[in-house]
């Protein structure tokens, strides 16, 4: 899998508009800082809504940083199969099958 494209554009935005991306990395921080919700809660989230908004991208990026923060594959793949009802089928194994790009098969 190449993450190089939306590295590449992460960057340029990051190198090109730097008080913008200030801006929403603030935001992003002071959102996060909000409540008393912890690490691995928060990633399992935002990768709820990568999936509804069906970015594959921000579905590697969650599920990485939802590993990162203490979650298992199982929990991962719980997550996305939990949002069947909400978001329907198909979205939910696009969403699987994006997160087992970086998950695997285990």
């Amino acid at each position: 899998m190449d993450r190089k494209p939306a590295q590449n554009v992460y960057s340029r935005i990051q190198q090109n508009y730097p008080d913008y991306f200030a801006a929403v990395e603030a935001l992003g921080s002071a959102a996060h800082n909000a409540g008393p919700l912890d690490e691995r809660t928060l990633h399992l989230i935002r990768l709820g809504a990568a999936a509804a908004i069906r970015s594959e991208g921000a579905v590697h990026s969650h599920v990485l940083r939802a590993r990162d923060a203490g979650a298992d594959a199982a929990e991962i793949r719980h997550a996305l199969l939990a949002l069947t009802s909400t978001l329907g089928f198909p979205t939910v194994a696009a969403a699987l099958s994006w997160a087992d790009d970086i998950l695997g098969q285990d």
